[in-house]
């Protein structure tokens, strides 16, 4: 099996500009290739991770892939399938983000080793050096303004209203490609589906003005079994930055992923083979209540986006959160498991009576309820049931002397800190 047939087995391809010219040059020699991300946020998330992992296979496949990082197109915005314009960032702000990502992609594919090492590149160098009239001039005449408007990017927004900043996101995007051609010999450009109009943008120019062809292929936009999609535009993205989604987060949100979704996402997602898939495939349709594969995927992304470590650590605090464990966890692994449960603050006067308590950080509704949630039982301080209504907090039920965790019930977690 080929590189180019072990990514279409895999789901990873969506459209091509010519397969049999395509597959002909990855087959026959080396192939130069550039995946651009526009610097919209400090952090690229899943829904990037499509087209890099992508890029990671043709890399290992012995092709060169290039980094292209939108120092210059990120100033602009791209309009593809937006409902209204991007609210434009200052220079410095793109500079700042543009560094971020460089350092995300360096996780990923191999800038060090090879003939075929990865090389990092910003339009922002090359469109910098250009005059308005210049590329009017050398680049717009090549586009008439008929092929422009019939991109289905553009289409969508001429009713509610497009700018001439973002009409013209194409023509750059464009020049992109051209400029990598001449300068480094690129002649595929891999990208989301969502981008094929630009993308064909470059072939256009480098057919018209180098008589060149050039190659576009774009993966799918990954959507669940429900058809929602991976991206932060969407409200539900999880990101490579650790900082913005935990490796805890990001385990959780692959542990959870429907049983419809599981295995393609293996093959998506992971550098297992095809073969150990469906090894694993047959093991979980025997026995999905045991979610061999969500447990498999969570597994292999963690640790390729995050580290092993990070990967463990996240498996740590799931067991010992479910075991209701709080104790066996450290503060900074207790912040990651309950990031997303109330955090209430206990001023430094505060009554540390449980009863109070409850009711100041309005984990029951009444003293009342307070001391009928603490006589029946239902009150866990750091997983430790507590009963005494006459029972006072003190500096040892601070956990590495930060917080202490509140449980009401079976799921009803609360975290304390303290001012």
């Amino acid at each position: 099996m080929n590189i180019f047939e072990e990514l279409k087995a895999r789901g990873l391809v969506f459209q091509t500009t010519d397969e049999e010219a395509l597959v002909k040059a990855l087959t026959e020699g080396r192939v130069s290739y550039y995946t651009g991300y526009d610097p919209t946020a400090d952090s690229l998330h899943l829904g990037h991770l499509v087209a890099i992992l992508t890029s990671r296979r043709l890399q290992l496949a012995g092709h060169k892939p290039f980094a292209l990082v939108g120092g210059a197109t990120g100033l602009i915005g791209d309009p593809s399938f937006k409902d209204a314009e991007r609210s434009l960032q200052t220079k410095e702000t793109v500079q700042d983000w543009s560094n971020k990502i460089k350092d995300q992609l360096s996780q990923f594919l191999d800038f060090e080793n090879g003939d075929n090492k990865a090389e990092l590149v910003n339009n922002y160098d090359w469109f910098s050096e250009i005059s308005f009239i210049d590329f009017l001039r050398d680049v717009g005449k090549y586009f008439t303004v008929n092929y422009m408007m019939s991109k289905e990017s553009v289409k969508k927004r001429i009713e509610t209203g497009i700018s001439y900043t973002e009409f013209a996101y194409q023509i750059m995007q464009g020049y992109d490609f051209y400029n990598l051609n001449a300068e480094h010999d690129i002649t595929l450009q891999i990208g989301g589906s969502d981008q094929w109009g630009n993308m064909t943008a470059g072939t256009e120019l480098l057919r018209r003005k180098a008589d060149k062809t050039g190659h576009v292929m774009t993966v799918p936009l990954i959507t669940d079994a429900s058809g929602k999609k991976f991206g932060k535009s969407e409200g539900n993205a999880v990101w490579l930055d650790a900082d913005k989604t935990s490796p805890y987060e990001m385990y959780q949100f692959w542990l959870n992923v429907m049983d419809e979704d599981a295995v393609r996402f293996l093959k998506i997602f992971t550098f297992l083979s095809l073969e150990e898939i469906a090894e694993i495939e047959k093991a979980f349709d025997a026995s999905r209540h045991e979610r061999l594969a969500q447990k498999t995927l969570a597994r292999e992304v963690v640790t390729l986006v995050h580290g092993e470590d990070a990967y463990q650590e996240a498996l740590k605090i799931t067991e010992q959160l479910f075991a209701g464990n709080i104790q066996e966890l450290s503060a900074k692994e207790l912040k990651q498991g309950l990031s997303n449960v109330p955090n209430v603050k206990l001023e430094a006067e505060a009554d540390r009576n449980i009863v109070e308590v409850l009711v100041s950080a309005k984990i029951s509704p009444s003293k009342r309820q307070a001391r009928e949630d603490v006589q029946n039982g239902a009150i866990y301080i750091n997983g430790k049931r507590i009963q005494d209504l006459d029972y006072v907090l003190s500096d040892a039920d601070k956990i590495d002397d930060e917080l202490t965790v509140i449980r009401r019930g079976k799921k009803k977690y609360f975290v304390l800190t303290y001012a």
